[in-house]
């Protein structure tokens, strides 16, 4: 994976960079594919790697899925 493809995803703390990377998610492009909830179950993932997931993609103009269009 090159360094480019991890660059937009903010800085988190080790068990959520695990639980994200053993999810396959390695960019907030890959994030957008996934609904906030199937995050949040994720092993690692806690109110504040969700918080800094959920700010970097508005920043970028992004969201997680829409459950509903899965």
């Amino acid at each position: 994976m090159s360094p480019s493809s991890t660059n937009d995803l903010p800085k988190l703390a080790a068990p959520a960079q695990r639980a994200l990377s053993n999810a396959g998610i390695h960019s907030l492009a890959q994030l957008t594919k996934c609904s906030e909830a199937d995050v949040k179950k994720l092993h690692g993932i806690g109110p504040n790697a969700l918080e800094a997931l959920r700010r970097a993609l508005t920043e970028n103009g992004l969201s997680f899925a829409n459950p509903n269009q899965l």
